[in-house]
């Protein structure tokens, strides 16, 4: 137990540091902190929006974005209030229009209730941070076709494309790690198997893949499988990469005289994998891990964007900006529905911004600088 408090106390001085390290730097500090706002957000999302995943009024149909007014007649400030809009059809062009009754206010209310929901998943809740009372509704970002309300389906929506990367990495990096240990330790023949049926998972084309896979999947598959299903392809077509990586580290590292030693001591090879070899490699896997979240969030979006991830009614980024994409006459005069576009670029950005500096934090030859 002696031998070990050592080595305990340097492994908190390294988690100190690389915490340090990113929390100095003044970038990756603004994207932890933007990072930590999303998933909170998204974590929180029926208690901040004032609609439910559920909810759609057919009657406010591509409603625009609702005014809120925060002066009376007379020009004094009061408490923030909206209109009731209703929808009629122009006489001359005959497009469908919103015209405000201004005959009576509804203001907005803090922590109304509305439609129920577990928060959390957990809690039988049915309040909610703001909202107005019915006949009026209050659209921050407008509704869609089906009159949803957009800015309640960008924290749903949250929920799934921001999920997504982080279970990836539970199903991708497991296999990465443990077949690249094992390739790298074992080498020779087992090795350069091992490799080539990596190369060969690599050389898959997983856009075509999953066309191939949208076109024979039955019709009645709910959003949830269809995220499941997707989440899980993705992840077993992503680990080769990590894995050759992985086994690289791993051919230099098994000749290290600790690895030699606990062999020598009679400790089997799978046992000497996990718990020698492979935690030499971890400063590369946090590096990995935080660029990988992106990479799995960009390709959600991007098949939610071609009609073969999340469908509707399910609200994900990417079929968001699929359904505005849809109506580009709206983009003009309501270009707030690209905000999930806007949404993911940031994301993918704090991202790579917080793995970049986590390189140069846990890299030796630069870590002397920061």
């Amino acid at each position: 137990m002696a031998a070990q408090a050592p080595a305990l106390a340097s492994t908190k001085v390294s988690r100190r540091t690389v915490f340090k390290g990113l929390w100095k730097d003044n970038v990756a500090r603004a994207a932890l902190i933007v990072l930590a706002c999303f998933y909170a957000a998204a974590a929180l999302a029926d208690l901040i929006t004032p609609y439910g995943m559920e909810f759609n009024d057919a009657a406010y149909g591509n409603a625009p974005a609702t005014l809120i007014h925060i002066q009376d007649e007379k020009g004094n400030l009061t408490a923030p209030y909206v209109f009731h809009m209703q929808q009629e059809n122009d006489p001359v062009t005959y497009k469908q229009i919103f015209v405000i009754l201004p005959d009576t206010k509804y203001p907005i209310k803090l922590f109304c209730k509305g439609d129920p929901y577990k928060l959390l998943g957990l809690i039988p809740m049915d309040l909610h941070l703001f909202g107005v009372d019915a006949p009026a509704r209050i659209f921050l970002l407008g509704a869609d076709m089906n009159g949803r309300d957009n800015f309640s389906r960008l924290f749903f929506g949250a929920q799934k494309s921001l999920t997504i990367g982080f279970l990836g990495l539970l199903i991708a990096f497991p296999i990465g790690i443990i077949y690249g240990g094992i390739s790298g330790y074992l080498s020779g023949l087992a090795d350069n198997f091992m490799m080539r049926f990596a190369e060969a998972i690599m050389s898959i084309p997983s856009l075509y893949l999953l066309i191939g896979l949208a076109a024979i999947l039955p019709l009645g598959m709910s959003s949830s499988q269809r995220f499941a299903l997707i989440t899980v392809i993705l992840s077993f077509i992503s680990w080769a990469s990590l894995a050759r990586v992985i086994r690289g580290m791993v051919l230099s590292i098994r000749e290290e005289e600790f690895v030699q030693a606990a062999k020598s001591l009679g400790m089997t090879d799978f046992q000497n994998i996990i718990k020698h070899v492979i935690p030499q490699t971890s400063s590369y896997l946090i590096i990995a891990a935080t660029l990988q979240v992106p990479n799995f969030i960009l390709a959600e979006s991007g098949l939610s964007l071609i009609g073969l991830g999340i469908q509707q009614p399910d609200a994900s980024w990417g079929n968001m900006l699929k359904a505005a994409l849809d109506q580009p006459n709206e983009l003009v005069n309501q270009p707030w529905l690209l905000a999930p576009g806007f949404l993911i670029f940031v994301t993918i950005l704090c991202f790579n911004c917080v793995g970049d500096v986590l390189r140069d934090v846990l890299d030796p030859k630069l870590a002397g600088g920061r």
